[in-house]
């Protein structure tokens, strides 16, 4: 009984740290990042500022917990990918399951997207340039062209894009992330090929 109450408590602080992030990310899209302080983030979840305290202590470490949070299937999906053949099926494996992440993680690329200098300065971008990079040497072919690596990595580009551009495109969210994921899938099935072709 001991473990389930253990349990139980600890699913319960993992909720409350949860709603912290999506209330903070609400506020900081609301009013910006900057204009935003711990005590709003309290008082929209109608807690004491203490209560936030104990999970986070400044803005900075709930943007920094959010990231990793949010990203964590991305490197999952690095080290999943790292350990597969260089064939068609994984780097379009590779495409399906980054798009599956990136519809996860959208109110952060959105806080990204609209706070560059605050991510530039908490150095999230360099970790998630370190993924990106990742993430494109299992996508691409070394020996290729430039013009079907180009291909490869415009793939993963194309669901940024989708994310963010096409927010504006009738349709559901689904299908749009899905017509998305059918141009970036092509895009790798023509690198593929294209660089069968040259070898």
């Amino acid at each position: 009984m001991g473990v389930t109450m253990d349990g139980t408590k600890q699913q319960r602080r993992g909720n409350t740290r949860q709603r912290i992030q999506d209330v903070a990310l609400e506020l900081f899209a609301e009013q910006g990042y900057e204009k935003t302080s711990l005590r709003e983030i309290a008082e929209r979840l109608d807690v004491t500022k203490a209560a936030l305290y104990y999970h986070f202590k400044t803005k900075e470490e709930i943007i920094v917990s959010l990231f990793e949070d949010l990203t964590q299937p991305i490197q999952e999906l690095i080290d999943w990918g790292q350990g597969q053949p260089h064939t068609l099926e994984t780097k379009q494996e590779i495409v399906r399951r980054y798009s599956r992440a990136l519809a996860g993680a959208e109110p952060l690329f959105r806080f990204m997207q609209e706070n560059q200098a605050t991510v530039r300065e908490l150095r999230i971008g360099d970790s998630f340039k370190d993924k990106m990079r990742d993430l494109r040497d299992i996508v691409i072919d070394p020996e290729s062209s430039l013009v079907e690596q180009v291909r490869c990595v415009s793939a993963l580009f194309t669901l940024h894009a989708g994310m963010f551009v096409m927010q504006d495109l009738e349709g559901d969210f689904e299908k749009r992330r899905e017509a998305v994921l059918e141009v970036a899938l092509d895009l790798v099935r023509q690198a593929h090929e294209g660089a069968r072709r040259e070898s």
